[in-house]
């Protein structure tokens, strides 16, 4: 079936905000044309059918344009019941069954759901075309805002549609819809109830009863559009006949407005068809003389009672003013003047039987007052009420009327007395009681004439604008009364024409210049004063007996008191203050106790309208009240005690003995309202309300608490009573606020008077009296007392009862206003009870506490938000939820046990979507219901689950609430609601602030640990599409104006902000291996950064196209979306408020706005400033506002501006001014957060996209990711140097940048080549990992250093642009792996290049050489002040900022080539400075573990790589330099090196692990290893032609200083005591052992023993691997034999193996400067002494030196790993040649084998895995080619040892005598063994080749060749 819904859609969207958009009015234009049909044939369906019902019988249904249909057996039940529950033809139900299922999803639901649930669709689709067309109508007859086109076509489609017979058919529908039959209210056997489209049960009749009504108002609106034809309005009183014969069986409020709404109509159009002759719609009725006779029998015609009767009357009167208005254009030209007899005769019968019946009082009573007609629509009872002005203006006009008006009039006044009967007449009293009432029916329809027209006018009050003839009726009206009844009937006219500030004065004029003879102003205040004074002259005369009041006086009394009220509220401010200036006389008679109280309460409300003219008129009325009225006022001052006290009675007795026994409380609630209209103009509050004490404790006990026992013989009065109680309660609250100083003496008191109670002494403390009112009040709601139980027991006569008594009563608006107090009280009990709690307890308790004592009160406040007539109420409720559920942790068990869960979610729901539908402004969105409830949700989800937010989004609250299945499609709640909202984002500038949180709530359900799951996949779901269609379309569209409206503009940057954090969390949290997460994210990354969808293949239609632009310009090419947003979010801001308005400048001081604004206090505090909903920091414009008026009032009358008329409106219009200023301040504040959470969330996207998920686009990814990225780089450095970037959003884009470079560089490491459509990877992918083009990075080094120099600059900026410039020196650096030795390079370029690949190299050095100059030009052209700026951070910035500026130092020093930056740093001593504090702080970082001195610590680190950066500079250069600073004696005094740490110390690992922090001896590490790289550092100084005699160098000396100054740390070093494999001990040992080697042979001194431990040391690395005891060497072999080591644990023991080496390198060395330089002479063997044990393998207590045999066992080993390292790297480039012959098994394990990390990426392209295995192997071959040259100085210094020292024994072979050698030379078997291990080590060192070595070997080849000479000729055995 077509859905009507769309339809009504289409027509809001038009309609909604005038004038529509073109596109808004094509669609309507098209939908119109569509349903063309349906509004002909209006609610008319097709019928059952044999054939179709057949059909569906069988199971398989042919719907119109769609597959075959199969049903299962439920199906076909619930589509026939549907087709004879509603006499829908069975396809149709068919079509509506599966509507449903789409529309709810019904599986799993029970039939009889289902079936309410169709039918439910099925009603809702009616209801939308009924809308529609009532929408339509409506914008045609009342919307003037429609622009005329528009109105002219719609006007004419509607003419057509009525033409066609649409009106008969409504006035048909009326009567059907009353039938009991399918097509109406349903069959004897059709189900009664159906669910809505909120899933609440809903009754037929209902329905279909609100379905007439809206039929008959269509009715009415069509009158307006076309004029009504004979036959439609006969059928038209038919109707009404109709609908008034079911009025003694049905008097509901609905069926009265159908009544009254067809008597309307009938009306509307007699008196428009009457009046509209002459306009371009001719009359249709009254030219046809036919109709008008039959018509004329027809309403003359009888047959009904009273009040039907009621409605003919009106019919009647509207029928006779037709007549006479028509009467003489019918007879132009066209009758005999018989026919005017005829029809005036017509006219006088129907207007007499009229006003027989009195059809004036049933219009008045029946219709106009009745609840229905009130609580109608407001635009409809305006209609109403026109065209009974219309009907009044005609028949008073008409001289036919006049004559029946002067009858009325003259039979009234001759009928009536002026008093009624006395006493004596009361033996006739049944005579006189018939006689009486015969009177009262021929007087009362003047009288009632009177209240018919004071009704209208007063309702209505702009009708009277022009109305003269209304005027001229009032002038007759008002003369010649002789009756009280008459006078107080043209009194209330009066008052109801004084309603307007024009009505008012005429009144005012009319009374005060004696229009009327006996009705003046000086008739009323005479009165009074003759009565006063007739009462006193009683008193004096009588003593206590006064005479009766006459009935007739007061009510006359009552009536001008009406009008003088009336018009003193209406009146102009400044001439009203001028009216009356003697008002004594309205408190007079006050005090006397024969006083009606109606008259007494008319009194003190004609007083209460004079409180507002003036403060002085106020303070006057008080003194007024102190002296006249009753002593309760009295009783507030001491000063007035004497003179009150001989009064009889006061309000207490008035109350309960006067008006209780009469049961009209007229007095006492004017007594209440005079009071609080007092309070509310009360200027000086400081006395905390005290004045009010009195009146606030009889309210309490008098009126309030016993109100529900009181007799009411109105209703109304009771609920006025209690509304202005409850309104006096609530003012004490708002208007005094209690401080905490107020409470803490209300508690002091209390504890004394509790002592004092205790010890006997009676109470003490400050009097009873003196108490302040708020503070009492908040003591009864906090103790549960009788305030607390009456407004709890108004709250808890429940929603439905409110909102029934609210549609059928009279009194229903006061109820409803007195539950909104009510509430409104609780919750401003809410906002002060903790404070009062904290003092008071437990005496007193939070309002929260007293409230759970009962469950049933808790549950009462929250049902209220299902109150849809009264959005505040709603309010109050949601306010009231949002208290309770951060109060009361069971609030969801207690709604649970409740039953109202669902109810409540339901009513929620619906609120926020009434919220969303209704037109609100945007500068009150804090007020807004919507906004409210989401804001609820959002404050609620960070607690317990399950909670509030769970709850009302319909999570699961059975089982753990993550575990929910989302289904808000079958669930009406607000989850439902607000994705419908988000879907659609209609009405974008009206619902704002709505689409706004329902983009936060997402976002924060989205984020939250436990709803992210559930939510996320909701959203991911393609019927919601969420992420992509909201990408695609909402987020880029361009921004709202600020001129038009900027509250929408930054709402809109709001959403846009959330929107683009949930498209963040999307990417981030998606799960990769999910087919739906990963194809979801594609399309994400699609629409960001490529500009067509992703096709199958993973490619784009614009792929090729960053292939040719990549790097190109990017002038003209179209914007990626990442860009546009980026676009968008990049304006320039107004420029900031700050300063005042010039002219206004001078008035500063005067209003001390400079120290408002400097007090930075909350308004919580007493300052101005306040955080909006956003978190924002503003000024409160109301507390702004009161602080300038109070200034404004201290200038009043320290300049007596009231004399001064200019001066005072100057002053005013600043105060204006400044609260527009602070107005545009908080806009600009507000825009600018705005502005920077769109870029947090732009940036958020980014940095998610490019990081994580870039790899998913596929395809030339690398190509697109570097094309994408420079873009994006580029465009956030443009942003970042732009002057109109603040400082956060420079910090956010810096962020971005600084991930983007970082990422690049990952990138360019990962990836090679520019192409991935092949699989064989190139050499020269080796050589450069540099991708962007020169010129790319160059733009972006010289945006990034505008970008550092940036006027507006932080150091948490700077930071991050110092992290980029780190990385991006990194990615020009070019190296691939800087592991990669040139050697391997070498081999591998030189064997496989041709010619072109030649070329190729040399094109990428020369762009390599080019990118380094190019870079350094950059930074030498701001080289100053690049320094300035890094320097001024390294010095004064905090411990990070120093760390990295120190970083940045040692960067730039290294790219330095022409002593730029290395001079400039000497001139500033800051090398020298570092120095100082490495030796000064590095104590106390190494020792105290706190993250402050990790911070330090690392700082430290920085300086001394910048130390080690300059040591190297320029050669020697840099270390002469730093050595001529004195930096060796610096780092001599750093204690930091001395630490000795144990190795149990456990506290340190448990507190590592703790809180985050690294161990001591990894903190140790971090300043020994670059300290000792230092100092080896300045060894290359050592002039190593000294001696080392008297001429030792300087340099040498002073690290030989250094080395016995820390003693410790070498010792502790070189005695390697740890039992743990640590790498970094490792290096330790061998910086140690490089440094000694070099300068120890210096030492002449032997008392430090670091020779004997270097001997020592010797022994245990020098001894065959397979023989070690080494930990490190066992390690070693221990990673070599296992074959699953991991790929970090290959690399780390590749490391040590190289180390190890190094170690064995530097004692070699060692012993080599002492045999070549000092004659060191080494044993051949030694007798060996036992081992040692095993727990001290490295003890070095035994003092052994090394051997020949020691030194042979070295180059054994060192001759075979020399070997091993040689095949290997053989084998690896070998293997390097034929990469791309590798299949991907092979390429694994090569990965596996030689890679540094874990490669567990399955989906890598085999050209990635040939790159990474290609970089893998290179690598091992380099740590290989180095572990060879270390070897081969090992080989060659033990070779020459070999050669020194063999030299040295070596004797003719003759003067041997076959003895032993000598025991200094050793045995001689002992040589003799040697020389045979020797022989074979030379012999596998002669094997090996140089070209595999790489390295040139003569030198060892001739020392090879001399010894195997030398020990065969002189050592060898005698057979060998």
């Amino acid at each position: 079936m077509v859905s009507y819904r769309r339809l009504l859609a289409t027509v809001e969207a038009a309609l909604a905000a005038p004038p529509p958009a073109a596109q808004q009015r094509a669609e309507l234009a098209h939908a119109l044309h569509i349903c063309r049909q349906d509004f002909e044939s209006f609610l008319q369906y097709p019928g059952p059918k044999s054939d179709d019902r057949s059909q569906v019988l069988s199971k398989e249904v042919n719907l119109p344009n769609a597959p075959p249909t199969i049903l299962d057996d439920q199906d076909v039940q619930i589509a026939l019941k549907l087709s004879d529950d509603l006499h829908l033809n069975e396809i149709d139900s068919v079509s509506l069954l599966v509507a449903a299922h789409q529309e709810w999803n019904l599986l799993g639901r029970e039939p009889l759901e289902i079936l309410r649930l169709a039918s439910g669709l099925w009603f809702t689709e009616r209801r939308a075309l009924l809308s529609s067309l009532q929408l339509l109508l409506r914008a045609v007859v009342l919307d003037d805002e429609l622009e005329m086109d528009f109105l002219a076509d719609t006007r004419l489609y509607l003419e057509e549609l009525i033409e066609s017979g649409l009106r008969k058919r409504l006035v048909c529908l009326v009567k059907e819809l009353n039938r009991e039959e399918p097509a109406g209210l349903g069959g004897p056997s059709a189900e009664r109830y159906v669910m809505d489209s909120r899933g609440s049960l809903v009754e037929r009749s209902n329905i279909a009863q609100r379905e007439r009504l809206s039929l008959c108002q269509c009715l009415v609106l069509s009158c307006f559009i076309v004029r009504i034809n004979v036959q439609e309005i006969k059928d038209t009183y038919s109707l009404l006949k109709y609908c008034l014969d079911d009025l003694r069986s049905d008097q509901s409020v609905v069926k009265l407005q159908i009544r009254y709404t067809v008597m309307f109509a009938i009306s509307i159009s007699l008196i428009s068809d009457a009046l509209g002759g002459a306009h371009e719609m001719p009359s249709v009725l009254s030219p046809d003389g036919v109709f008008r006779r039959e018509f004329q029998a027809q309403v003359m015609h009888d047959g009904f009672e009273m009040p039907a009767k009621g409605f003919l009357d009106v019919v009647r009167l509207v029928w006779a003013i037709f007549i006479m208005i028509t009467a003489e254009k019918v007879t132009t030209g066209m009758s005999a003047p018989a026919d005017v007899s005829v029809d005036e005769a017509s006219a006088r019968q129907c207007l007499d039987r009229a006003c027989e019946n009195n059809v004036f009082k049933f219009l008045y009573n029946n219709v106009l007052r009745t609840a229905a007609f009130q609580n109608d629509d407001e635009d409809l009872v305006f209609v109403y009420n026109a065209y009974l002005h219309k009907l009044l203006t005609s028949f008073l006009s008409h001289p036919l009327g006049r004559d029946k008006i002067k009858e009325l009039k003259d039979l009234a006044m001759l009928s009536l007395d002026t008093y009624p009967y006395e006493e004596q007449t009361i033996a006739t009293e049944d005579d006189m009681r018939t006689q009486q009432q015969a009177m009262q029916m021929q007087v009362t329809p003047f009288i009632s004439m009177l209240q018919l027209i004071s009704g209208i006018y007063q309702r209505e009050p702009e009708l009277m604008i022009d109305n003269e003839v209304l005027w001229t009726f009032v002038r007759f009206a008002g003369e010649d009364h002789t009756n009280y009844l008459t006078l107080v009937a043209f009194l209330e006219l009066l008052s109801a024409l004084a309603s307007t500030e024009e009505g008012a004065k005429r009144v005012y004029l009319l009374l005060q210049n004696k229009a009327f003879r006996t009705v003046s102003w000086q008739t009323l205040f005479n009165s009074l004063n003759v009565y006063e004074e007739h009462f006193r002259q009683s008193l004096q005369t009588t003593g206590s007996l006064l005479p009766p009041f006459q009935e007739g006086d007061a009510k006359a009394l009552e009536a001008y008191l009406h009008v003088l009220k009336r018009v003193m509220e209406a009146g102009n401010v400044v001439e009203k203050a001028m009216w009356f200036l003697d008002i004594e006389p309205l408190f007079k008679l006050l005090p006397y106790q024969n006083v009606p109280p109606y008259l007494k309460g008319a009194l003190r409300s004609v007083i209460r309208a004079f409180v507002t003219v003036s403060p002085i008129m106020k303070e006057k009325i008080w003194g007024l009240l102190q002296v006249y009225d009753l002593p309760l006022v009295a009783s507030l001052t001491e000063s007035l005690n004497q003179q009150v006290s001989s009064q009889a009675y006061d309000m207490t007795f008035e109350l309960n003995e006067v008006e209780a026994r009469q049961e009209e409380y007229p007095s006492t609630i004017s007594y209440l309202e005079l009071f609080n209209t007092l309070m509310a103009n009360e200027l000086d509050r400081t006395d905390k309300g005290q004045r009010y004490t009195a009146i606030f404790r009889f309210v309490r006990d008098q009126v309030f608490a016993p109100y529900s026992q009181r007799a009411y013989s109105d209703a109304t009065e009771k609920w006025k009573m209690v509304v202005a109680a409850l309104h006096h309660f609530q003012m004490l609250l708002t208007l005094y606020p209690l401080l905490d100083e107020d409470v803490r003496k209300s508690s002091e008191t209390l504890f004394q008077q509790e002592t004092a109670k205790g010890s006997g002494n009676g109470p003490t403390g400050v009097p009873h009296d003196s108490q302040m009112p708020a503070l009492e009040l908040m003591k009864d709601l906090m103790s549960g007392k009788v305030i607390f139980r009456n407004v709890m027991s108004i709250i808890m006569l429940g929603v439905n009862n409110v909102l029934e008594e609210r549609t059928n009563q009279v009194y229903g608006l006061l109820l409803e206003e007195a539950v909104k107090l009510s509430l409104e009280l609780i919750v401003l009990a809410f906002s002060r009870d903790l404070v009062f709690a904290d003092f008071l307890r437990p005496v007193y308790q939070p309002l929260d506490a007293i409230l759970s004592h009962d469950n049933r009160l808790i549950v009462s406040l929250l049902e209220y938000v299902h109150y849809d007539p009264s959005p505040a109420i709603q309010q109050l409720s949601i306010q009231a939820m949002n208290i309770l559920s951060a109060r009361v942790p069971q609030l969801v068990s207690v709604i649970m046990e409740a039953g109202i869960a669902g109810n409540l979610r339901e009513d929620y729901a619906a609120c926020l979507e009434a919220s969303s539908q209704n037109a609100h402004s945007q500068d009150v969105s804090t007020e807004n219901n919507g906004s409210l409830i989401l804001r609820l949700l959002i404050s609620n989800l960070d607690r317990p689950a399950p909670n509030i937010t769970h709850l009302l989004l319909k999570f699961d609250m059975d089982q753990p609430v993550e575990r929910t299945f989302l289904q808000p499609k079958r669930h009406y709640s607000c989850l439902r609601v607000v994705l419908d909202l988000l879907d659609s984002l209609a009405r974008p500038e009206v619902n704002a602030s709505l689409h706004e949180l329902g983009f936060q709530l997402v976002y924060d359900l989205c984020v939250d640990t436990v709803t992210s799951a559930p939510m996320v996949e909701l959203l991911r779901m393609e019927k919601y599409n969420f992420f992509s269609k909201h990408l695609d379309k909402f987020v880029s569209e361009p921004l709202p104006e600020r001129s038009s409206s900027q509250s929408f503009r930054i709402n809109s940057l709001q959403q846009r902000a959330w929107l683009l954090k949930l498209l963040a969390v999307e990417l981030h949290v998606s799960d990769m291996d999910m087919t739906t997460h990963r194809n979801s994210c594609r399309h994400l990354l699609a629409l960001l950064f490529l500009h067509g969808p992703i096709h199958s293949n993973g490619l784009t239609a614009l792929d090729v196209q960053p292939l040719q632009i990549a790097y190109g310009p990017s002038v003209g090419l179209q914007k990626i979306k990442v860009l546009e947003l980026l676009d968008i979010l990049q304006f320039p801001l107004p420029e900031y408020p700050s300063d005042f308005p010039l002219e206004f400048q001078g008035l500063k001081e005067e209003f001390k706005v400079d120290e408002i604004l400097s007090n930075p206090a909350t308004i919580e505090a007493g300052g101005i400033y306040t955080s909006s909903e956003r978190g924002d920091r503003v000024i409160d414009l109301v507390a702004f506002g009161d602080r300038l008026w109070q200034e404004y009032k201290r200038l009043e009358v320290q300049y007596n501006l009231s004399v001064n008329e200019q001066r005072q409106k100057d002053f005013r219009e600043v105060v204006r001014e400044l609260l527009r200023w602070a107005w545009k301040r908080n806009k600009h504040l507000e825009e600018q957060a705005a502005q920077l959470h769109m870029l947090v969330g732009w940036c958020q996207l980014v940095e998610v996209a490019i990081s994580r998920r870039f790899e998913l686009l596929g395809g030339s990814s690398q190509v697109l990711f570097e094309f994408v990225l420079n873009r994006i780089l580029d465009a956030c450095l443009d942003a970042v140097t732009s002057t109109e970037t603040s400082l956060k959003m420079a910090f956010c884009l810096s962020q971005v940048v600084m991930t983007g470079m970082a990422k690049l560089q990952e990138q360019s490491f990962a990836y090679s080549g520019l192409s991935e459509n092949e699989d064989d990877v190139m050499y020269l992918d080796l050589l450069s990992s540099v991708r962007l083009s020169n010129s790319a990075c160059h733009a972006i080094l010289s945006k990034l250093t505008a970008a550092i120099l940036r006027p507006e600059s932080s150091e948490a900026l700077r930071r991050r642009q110092y992290a980029t410039l780190l990385s991006y020196f990194h990615y020009c650096e070019g190296a691939v792996n800087p592991d990669l030795s040139l050697s391997v390079l070498c081999t591998l370029l030189t064997e496989g290049l041709d010619g072109e690949d030649d070329a190729q190299l040399e094109k990428l050095d020369r762009e390599q050489t080019e990118l380094a100059e190019m870079n350094f030009a950059i930074l030498k052209n701001d080289a100053t002040a690049i320094l300035d700026l890094v320097a001024k951070d390294a010095t004064y910035g905090s411990d990070v900022g120093r760390a990295i500026a120190f970083y940045v130092l040692e960067t730039l020093l290294g790219l330095d080539r022409n002593q730029v930056f290395f001079s400039q740093l000497q001139s500033r001593g800051l090398l020298k400075a570092s120095l100082a504090d490495i030796s000064t702080n590095s104590y106390q970082a190494l020792l105290l573990p706190s993250p402050d001195m990790v911070r330090q610590l690392y700082t430290l680190e920085a300086e001394l790589a910048l130390l080690l950066r300059a040591c190297f500079y320029n050669r020697k250069r840099g270390a002469q330099a730093l050595f001529a600073m004195g930096a060796l004696q610096h780092l001599q005094s750093c204690r930091a090196v001395d630490v000795l740490l144990t190795e149990d110390t456990n506290w340190d690992e448990t507190l590592k692990v703790g809180i985050g922090l690294p161990s001591q001896q990894d903190r140790q590490h971090q300043v020994v290893l670059p300290i000792l790289r230092l100092v080896l550092s300045f060894t290359t100084l050592i002039d190593t032609t000294a001696s080392n005699g008297k001429n030792r160098d300087e340099v040498a000396l002073e690290i030989l200083e250094f080395i016995k100054r820390h003693q410790g740390l070498f010792n502790r070093i070189l005695r390697d005591e740890s039992r743990r494999i640590n790498l970094n001990d490792l290096e330790e040992l061998q910086l140690a052992t490089a440094i000694l080697c070099k300068v120890w042979p210096l030492e002449q001194s032997e008392e430090f023993g670091f020779m004997l431990t270097l001997f020592n040391l010797s022994y245990i690395y020098f001894c065959p691997d397979s023989e070690s005891r080494n930990r490190y060497v066992q390690h070693i072999r221990n990673i070599d034999r296992n074959l699953e080591a991991s790929p970090p644990d290959i690399e780390s023991a590749r490391s040590m193996e190289l180390l190890v080496a190094q170690i064995r390198c530097n004692l070699i060395s060692y012993i080599h400067t002492l045999v070549t330089t000092q004659g060191f002479l080494l044993q051949v063997s030694r007798i060996e002494a036992p081992e040692p044990l095993p727990g001290s393998q490295y003890s070095m207590g035994r003092h052994r030196q090394p051997t020949l045999r020691l030194l042979a066992n070295l180059l054994q080993q060192a001759s075979t790993d020399l070997e091993s390292a040689v095949e290997e790297k053989g084998l690896l480039i070998a293997k390097l040649q034929d990469v791309n012959e590798l299949s991907r098994h092979e390429l694994d394990e090569v990965i596996k084998a030689y890679g540094r990390q874990e490669y567990v990426d399955a989906t890598q392209s085999l050209r990635k895995r040939r790159y990474v295995a290609m970089i893998e192997m290179g690598t091992a071959a380099s740590s290989c080619g180095r572990q060879i040259s270390t070897l081969l100085f090992i080989v060659e210094h033990s070779l020459e040892i070999l050669y020194i020292q063999l030299e040295s024994r070596a004797q003719p072979r003759g003067s041997l005598d076959g003895m032993n050698m000598e025991p200094a030379l050793g045995r001689r078997d002992d040589l003799e063994l040697l020389v045979v291990k020797m022989i074979a080590t030379f012999e596998k060192l002669e094997r090996i080749n140089e070209e595999k070595v790489g390295h040139s070997m003569k030198h060892i080849q001739r020392l090879l060749h001399s010894l195997k000479s030398q020990v065969l000729r002189k050592f060898a055995p005698k057979d060998f």
